[in-house]
């Protein structure tokens, strides 16, 4: 199924582009880095599934410290460029974190791990990133309630309403459907540059809604990109760049791949508990993607590949214990015990 759903979103990318003169790099390389990371989680989660988590939460707290010391102050505080790449990271690795800490079998480890995830979380404190510590702690405290649940179809159902809600939002922000108080209120922290980046796109979207204005186009054809000193030629939303230049064809499929994810932990071997950590940090972020510019930054992409493989991973321990188990319970009994 993943096969499919990732190879519909590189063959729609390169057909809107032959439509409209698009430039479908950037889609194709999203595409490569969630699927090597996914593949190469499953590999690793199979071998190390303590150990490979834990450093991947170690590598995403590297490069988000090292993304802060190269970003210039005032936008690694919002979400927008760097900053949300940023926090997208610290929220990836808080889960990762998380998870390595549910797998972990002896005390000692557990709690070290679990001081990990709050060690990152601190850090996104430390560095300023605000959408960075909130998520972080989002996952922390998602993780704790997800030891208490025991049917994980309504952890995820839930996860899945929320990234809807939040992206519901952002089109009523968008779309100027919400009281003016409220709306004024979202803007100041939005910040209005962001809605009118918002509004251009499903401006373009309106205008082409079958196949978009082409992949890597939305920068030539928006008019406040095109007045604004440093731009970047991004919508700085996801589903609103997927809209304005890929139709609502891209929009489905972007929530396909994310409901597709959130299916393999719903069928995964491993514990609830994990399922639904890594779906929390992966639903944390959707969130981000909806608001800023995380899913242009490869790293991102591979990293949400990556968590996604490694909990949906079946250690190959588990596999052994079982096979044991199975070739004692098929041992004949009918023989003289000594």
């Amino acid at each position: 199924m993943g096969v499919i759903v990732l190879g519909a979103c590189a063959v729609w990318a390169l057909i809107t582009a032959t439509a409209h003169d698009g430039r479908p790099e950037g889609v194709l390389l999203a595409v490569l880095a969630v699927a090597a990371g996914y593949a190469s989680g499953r590999i690793l989660g199979a071998l190390l599934p303590v150990a490979a988590p834990a450093a991947g939460a170690l590598a995403g707290l590297g490069l988000a410290l090292t993304a802060a010391h190269t970003t210039p102050g005032p936008q690694f505080t919002t979400p927008l460029g760097h900053g949300g790449a940023t926090a997208a990271l610290l929220a990836l690795s808080t889960g990762a974190a998380c998870c390595a800490a549910w797998a972990a079998r002896r005390p000692a480890q557990r709690l070290a791990l679990s001081l990990l995830a709050v060690g990152i979380v601190v850090s996104a404190a430390v560095l300023g990133s605000t959408t960075g510590c909130a998520a972080g702690a989002g996952v922390l405290l998602c993780s704790l309630a997800a030891d208490r649940m025991r049917r994980r179809a309504l952890g995820l159902g839930g996860l899945a309403l929320a990234a809807a809600l939040v992206t519901g939002a952002t089109w009523a922000v968008a779309e100027n459907v919400l009281p003016d108080g409220l709306t004024a209120s979202l803007e100041g922290q939005l910040t209005e540059h962001r809605v009118l980046l918002w509004r251009d796109a499903l401006h373009l979207a309106g205008h082409h809604p079958a196949l978009g204005v082409g992949p890597g186009r939305y920068g030539e054809l928006s008019p406040t990109v095109t007045q604004s000193l440093l731009p970047d030629g991004k919508p700085h939303s996801a589903p609103w760049q997927q809209a304005a230049e890929q139709g609502l064809v891209g929009v489905a499929l972007l929530a396909t791949v994310f409901c597709w994810i959130l299916y393999s932990l719903w069928r995964s071997p491993r514990s609830t508990t994990i399922a639904l950590t890594a779906g929390a940090a992966l639903t944390a972020l959707a969130v981000i993607a909806s608001l800023g510019n995380a899913l242009s930054f490869t790293t991102v992409t591979a990293g949400a590949g990556l968590l996604a493989g490694l909990a949906t991973a079946r250690p190959l321990a588990d596999e052994d214990l079982e096979s044991v188990l199975n070739a004692r319970d098929q041992t004949p009994r009918n023989r003289l015990e000594p």
